[in-house]
């Protein structure tokens, strides 16, 4: 690969992160945080420049050589460490965590986790098989026709 196409590869990584933490991370009213208070809190927290503009640049790709600092105020503003965006192991760890905490807010899954707490651990097995056979049959009707 040449160094435009690592570039690129390493500036739609990037994106993606920002998305899911967008995505992933709400307001206290559950709403999604929008660019403009992102980016305030992101330049109170580092005292440079990181206006909107900038910030809509790097959540599309547009941009793909933040500062040190700009991303680490983006891990201080959503809490998560600065490693998610430079270390892939601990990254991809932490976009698992993020797409839980997603699955979680839909009213559904958080009641049915909520209820398997108090199950056995066989209780919980018998669930799990559960889910993987409606999820296959599921994935089955999504797939079209060959």
């Amino acid at each position: 690969m040449d160094a435009g196409a690592v570039e690129g590869v390493v500036a739609r990584g990037l994106a993606a992160r920002i998305e899911a933490l967008f995505t992933a991370v709400r307001r206290p009213d559950r709403g999604q945080y929008t660019n403009e208070e992102v980016a305030r809190a992101c330049r109170e927290a580092s005292g440079e420049s990181f206006s909107t503009t900038y910030l809509w640049q790097l959540r599309t790709g547009r941009r793909d050589n933040p500062t040190k600092r700009h991303l680490e105020a983006l891990a201080r503003f959503f809490e998560v460490p600065p490693a998610y965006f430079f270390d892939g192991c601990q990254g991809a760890r932490i976009a698992g965590e993020l797409a839980l905490l997603g699955a979680l807010r839909d009213a559904g899954v958080r009641s049915l986790a909520l209820r398997a707490v108090a199950l056995s651990p066989e209780g919980l097995d018998t669930v799990g098989e559960l889910v993987e056979v409606i999820a296959r049959r599921d994935a089955a009707r999504r797939r079209p026709p060959v």
